[in-house]
C-alpha cells in the first residue's frame, strides 16, 4: 500500500532539501518507488530530483491552457532513480490564494490517477506553518496519513513545529492522520540535540533522525543534485539513508500535545535559545 506523507517546517528550515534528499536515499539505497508533489508555490520541491530543470507546474498549465490540459504526461516529470515529480505552482503574484492551489493541484492528481497502486511513498512537500485552509489541505482531508516535521534548535523552528501540531490535532480525529516524528535539520547551535529530545518527549513524539550539519548538502545543491547523485559514498548520503530506513521502518505515529506559549517559553529560556 502507499504510504502518503506530508512534510511540513518553517520556510527556510531545510525542509525542501531534506525531502529530496530523503526521497533520493529511499529510491536508491532502499529500492523504492517515490512521487513528490511540491505544494509550494516557489515551485522549487523537486528541481534537485530533477537536475534543476524547471519544471511546468500544474497551476500554469490550468491558468494558460485548461483543466483538460493538465494530463499526467504534461505536469509529472520524471527524475533520479525513477522518481515522478509534480509542483502545483500558485497563483499569479498579488492575485488568488497560493494554499488553493494546493487543494486543486492534489484534486487533479487524484482525479488523473497519478498516485499510482506502485508508488511505496507519496511524498507532500508543504510551505511553512499551517496557517491557512489550503496548506493544511493535505492533512485536514486524509490526503497523507502520517506527518513528518522538519525543525531545528532554534527558537522559531521550535515556534512553527509546535504550531503544526496544534494544526494536526485539530484534523486528526476527522481524517486520521498521524505524527510520524520530528527531523532535525540541524544548525549546530548549542544544545541542540537535546533541547530537540526534550521537546520532542514533551509533545509525546521523538526525534527520528538528527541531521548533521555539512557543506556536502550545498555542494550538491549548487551542482543541482541531492547529495546521494552527486556521491553516494558521501558520510551525509549515508546519514539520509538512515532516515529513509528509519521513515519506512516507523510504527511510532500519534497525536501530538502541543505545548502551552509558557511551557514553550520556559523551555526556550532553559535552553537560552536565540533566533
Amino acid at each position: 500500500m502507499t504510504r502518503k506523507i506530508a512534510i511540513y517546517g518553517k520556510g527556510g528550515i531545510g525542509k525542501s532539501t531534506t525531502a529530496q534528499n530523503t526521497a533520493a536515499a529511499m529510491a536508491h539505497f532502499h529500492g523504492k518507488k517515490i512521487f513528490i508533489h511540491g505544494c509550494d508555490p516557489k515551485a522549487d520541491s523537486t528541481r534537485l530530483i530533477l537536475g534543476g530543470k524547471p519544471q511546468e507546474t500544474l497551476m500554469d498549465v490550468l491558468r494558460e491552457q485548461g483543466a483538460e490540459k493538465v494530463t499526467n504526461d504534461k505536469v509529472i516529470k520524471t527524475g533520479f532513480m525513477g522518481i515522478r515529480c509534480v509542483e502545483s505552482g500558485g497563483p499569479e503574484p498579488g492575485v488568488g490564494c497560493a494554499g488553493r492551489g494546493v487543494i486543486t493541484a492534489i484534486d487533479l492528481m487524484e482525479a488523473n490517477g497519478a498516485y499510482t497502486s506502485d508508488l511505496d511513498f507519496v511524498f507532500f512537500d508543504v510551505l511553512g506553518d499551517v496557517v491557512c485552509g489550503g496548506f493544511a489541505m493535505p492533512i485536514r482531508e486524509g490526503k497523507a496519513q502520517e506527518v513528518y516535521i522538519v525543525a531545528s534548535g532554534e527558537m522559531m523552528a521550535i515556534y512553527a513545529a509546535n504550531n503544526i501540531c496544534k494544526g494536526l490535532v485539530k484534523f486528526a480525529k476527522q481524517s486520521g492522520v498521524r505524527l510520524g516524528g520530528i527531523i532535525c535539520n540541524s544548525r549546530k547551535v548549542d544544545r541542540e540535540k537535546e533541547f530537540l529530545d526534550e521537546f520532542t518527549s514533551a509533545i509525546g513524539t521523538h526525534m527520528i533522525h538528527f541531521v548533521p550539519r555539512d557543506n556536502i548538502v550545498q555542494k550538491a545543491e549548487f551542482n543541482k543534485k541531492t547529495v546521494t547523485e552527486f556521491d553516494p559514498a558521501e558520510k551525509q548520503a549515508a546519514e539520509y539513508s538512515s532516515l529513509a530506513q528509519k521513515i519506512i521502518e516507523n510504527e511510532n505515529f500519534v497525536i501530538p500535545k502541543p505545548l502551552t506559549m509558557d511551557e514553550l517559553e520556559a523551555m526556550v529560556v532553559k535552553y537560552g535559545i536565540a533566533d
